[in-house]
């Protein structure tokens, strides 16, 4: 059996189709899949408007993860870019923010901890910066151990972190520059009253509250009036070789008062709570509605050909086709339509994406995304292809010859 191979109308190329009906399985599938790439190519004004409904529903929904995504790594950075293996922190913490505070005896206490290289502490906590041209602006104050600076800063874009070490200085957000008045590199500024001198710039360290500012924690700790034996946080770096779960065991027993974490189930536990708190409702009504849309799309667009098609459905019924094989048919374009639109859509939706990055939003589409994108659409445009498979079930060979 041989379907006809150039035509401007369907029904020519379902004509070659009578021995169908006697034709192997496979056959039959080959068969459907041409007739319908055929039937979707012949109406391209259809074909258009049906990839553009999964285009919306992709850069919509992918570009809302995006964002997602982005804002939980903003949350996350602190933690993960810290240098620490293990958190000591308060009891109940489950973000990272200025809060309840430890006795600084932990630090010892996890140092002479069996598999420890060093632990330090770190403060955490709010300030503000006062403005030359008057009025303040608000900063979170992170005030990190020297030497090992473990907490920060990263991502520095200009100064030396050892410039900590020198009286009075701190790092600034360089995004935030214009923002706190013009600062430049030995810039003097006012933090909770006390005079700081500018020694360097981070970039696109913004969570959803202020923007760090780091320096040596003995200057935080004057800038804010916290006793010299407290802090926020307790980080700790095991030894090369040793197992984790074992140091994190080890340092739980010696602190029952203090909760201990791993770097990982810090950050679960940030995702987690911003998730149930503040962003999972939002940006999962927002994804879902993209989501529906392209899913109206599809399935009006489908329905509508197979209305435009009813009397060459007819005669494939007519002719042997059952309404397996016409299923087989709508299913192939699904696969079609929610691969030709994954791939145009990601497409423009990495395009965006690159456009609206900047300090203050970093955007990411995950690998797995990416990957999972067009399996969903296809899904997606095969439960849009129920509603025409409806209509064509009920579809009677006979209307062929009225």
């Amino acid at each position: 059996m041989e379907v006809a191979r150039s035509s401007d109308s369907p029904a020519a190329a379902h004509a070659a189709l009578r021995p169908l009906s006697l034709a192997p399985r496979s056959v039959r599938f080959r068969a459907m899949v041409r007739v319908g790439m055929r039937m979707m190519f012949h109406d391209r004004l259809k074909l258009l408007g049906t990839i553009a409904g999964v285009v919306f529903a992709v850069v919509l929904a992918v570009q809302q993860l995006s964002i997602l995504f982005g804002l939980l790594n903003k949350n996350t950075m602190f933690v993960e870019q810290s240098g620490a293996d293990l958190w000591i922190v308060p009891p109940n913490t489950e973000l990272l923010q200025p809060g309840e505070k430890l006795a600084d005896s932990l630090v010892g206490i996890a140092r002479t901890t069996e598999g420890v290289a060093f632990a330090e502490p770190l403060l955490f906590t709010g300030g503000t910066l006062k403005k030359p041209s008057g009025g303040a602006e608000p900063v979170t104050l992170v005030g990190v151990a020297l030497p090992t600076a473990m907490g920060g800063p990263w991502n520095v874009v200009a100064g030396e972190p050892s410039a900590l070490g020198l009286p009075d200085t701190m790092f600034f957000e360089d995004s935030e520059r214009e923002k706190y008045g013009g600062l430049n590199l030995g810039s003097v500024r006012e933090v909770n009253g006390h005079r700081v001198v500018v020694g360097g710039f981070t970039w696109g360290l913004l969570p959803f509250g202020p923007a760090y500012a780091f320096g040596d924690i003995e200057l935080v700790r004057e800038i804010t009036n916290t006793a010299r034996d407290r802090t926020n946080f307790v980080l700790v770096r095991k030894r090369d070789g040793e197992d984790l779960a074992v140091m994190k065991a080890r340092l739980a027993a010696r602190v029952p008062e203090a909760l201990v974490l791993t770097r990982e189930e810090y950050a679960a536990s940030i995702v987690s709570s911003l998730l149930r708190q503040q962003l999972g409702l939002s940006f999962g009504i927002s994804t879902s509605f993209g989501l529906i849309i392209g899913l109206v799309i599809v399935a009006l667009s489908m329905f509508s050909s197979v209305l435009d098609n009813l009397r060459e459905f007819g005669t494939l019924k007519a002719i042997g086709c059952t309404n397996g094989d016409l299923s087989m048919l709508l299913l192939a374009q699904s696969l079609a339509y929610g691969l030709l639109g994954s791939f145009v859509g990601l497409g423009l939706v990495t395009r965006i994406v690159e456009k609206i990055r900047g300090p203050k939003l970093v955007p990411i589409i995950p690998d797995f995304i990416l990957a999972l994108t067009p399996a969903v659409m296809v899904t997606l445009c095969m439960i849009a292809s129920v509603l025409a498979l409806l209509r064509i079930r009920r579809l009677e060979p006979a209307m062929v010859f009225r």
